[in-house]
This record gives C-alpha cells, structure tokens and sequence, in this order.
C-alpha cells in the first residue's frame, strides 16, 4: 500500500484524511501571496502590479480562511458534510459560483475598495444541535476579518517605517482596510448575511419565516444599501472611524488603493 493510499484510509470522526489537505489552487494563492509580496517589498519589477497581485492575491486568501472558518466550525459542530462537500479543502470554488464568489468582489475591490462579502459554505443546520452553536457557525467567518484586520494594524501600531518600504506597506494598509470593511459588512444583520444569520436562531418562529423569506435577497439588498448615497456615507463614514480607533493609517490604505489600479495614471 503507498502513502496516498494509506492517506485516503485514514479517518478523522469518520472524513477521509483527504477531505483536510489543502487544495492546489489554495496552495497557489499563497504562494502568489506571498512571491507577489516579496517583489513589492523588493521594488521588484512593475511594482504597481506587484502591489496589484499581492493585495487580489491576499485578499482571495482571506475569502477561503473567511469560508473555511465557516466550514471547521460547522464540522466541530456536529455537520460532517462540509468535508464531503471539499469545504475543509480551502479550495475557492467549491464555495460558491466563481463568477459571485471570486470575479465580482475582485472587482468590488478594485473599483470601490469595498471588501465583499464572497463565497458561501452550505451547511446542514439539521446536523447541529443547538441555536448557540448554529450561531457560532455564522459568526466565525466574520471573526477571521476582524483577526486579520487586528493582525495587519499591528505593524502600523508598533511604529514600522513605512517611508522605507512606502509600496509594501501601502498594500499591506489596503488589506487591512478591506478586512475592516469586510467585517463591518458581514456583521451587519442583513437576511442571509452572516450578521443576520447570527440571529436568525433565536428569533421567534413568525420572525424566524420572513427572515427565511428575505434571505436569498439580502445580497440585493446591501447593495442597494451601499448604493444609497446617504446610506453609503454613513457606512464608510463607520469604517473610516473604526479604522482611526483601531490605527489604521488612512492615508497608506488611500495610495494602495490608487496603486493596485496601475491601468490608471
């Protein structure tokens, strides 16, 4: 018997070994991360698409952990089917549609600067006993954010140079702006986003339909929201505030922004 082989007959509470290894496509995105990082603290090259590469790159990084958080505490929980579904795998496209998932928030990112909401983990609510649990499901995504949020304000918050590496760290301020607005966004308790999936358990079953009912439109629905002016303006008037408390230096995540749109003057 060989070493795949043996992988495959391994059990874990009942999953093939296999079901928990890190897809190819994940592995590249990381490895793109990472290279792409490197060249723009390098000055390597065309450094506007290093700055390019490393922020799509990390943000579509972040949409897996984002998901597979999701998916491991679902599993912990009771819903062995995320692994049979290649959820634990932290492959992008078995969350969602890629166009939806992928392509669309890309863009978002690139034109708006907005971190949206992406994929999403099909769980078994039948298999999870408990509304605690069902809510800690919904709300592990949005607390990958907020940690990567925290985590990227630390070199900022420590006192690092960013004049000596003004590429680097502006893309590194870019991600961290797009994880807080990413969290904001996901912690907002809009039907079938993850905030209002958080509550949906403990409402009373007449709220708890036309909850049900709303959900599939809750997408619409924020950006509707978002494409209100005023509604609009007090939602990035929230993440500019939030960003100030937690030290995140508005001017750098400003000139990533402008960087990682190098078809632009």
């Amino acid at each position: 018997m060989n070493f795949d082989q043996r992988g495959r007959d391994r059990l874990v509470l009942g999953v093939p070994l296999e079901a928990f290894r890190p897809s190819p496509i994940f592995l590249a995105l990381v490895a793109l991360f990472v290279t792409s990082g490197a060249m723009a603290w390098n000055g390597y090259g065309n450094v506007r698409l290093d700055v390019f590469l490393f922020v799509v790159s990390g943000w579509l990084v972040s949409l897996c952990l984002h998901e597979y958080a999701h998916a491991v505490v679902a599993f912990r929980a009771g819903d062995r089917g995320v692994a049979h579904r290649g959820y634990l795998t932290l492959n992008p496209l078995k969350y969602s549609h890629p166009l939806l998932s992928i392509i669309l928030p890309v863009v978002v990112v690139l034109l708006g600067g907005i971190g949206l909401p992406g994929g999403a983990v099909w769980v078994d609510r039948h298999e999870i006993p408990g509304r605690l649990r069902h809510s800690l499901v919904s709300l592990a995504g949005p607390a990958t954010n907020v940690l990567f949020a925290l985590l990227l304000v630390v070199p900022f918050a420590i006192g690092v140079d960013v004049f000596a590496r003004p590429e680097f760290w502006s893309g590194v301020a870019l991600l961290g702006f797009l994880q807080l607005t990413a969290s904001i966004l996901n912690l907002l308790p809009v039907p079938g986003l993850d905030g209002g999936n958080v509550l949906q358990p403990w409402l009373n079953p007449q709220w708890r339909r036309g909850y049900d009912l709303m959900a599939p439109y809750g997408f619409i629905l924020l950006f509707a929201l978002l494409w209100n002016p005023r509604v609009g303006g007090w939602f990035f008037d929230g993440v500019f505030a939030v960003g100030d408390l937690i030290g995140l230096p508005d001017y750098l995540y400003a000139e990533g922004l402008r960087l990682i749109r190098f078809w632009q003057d």
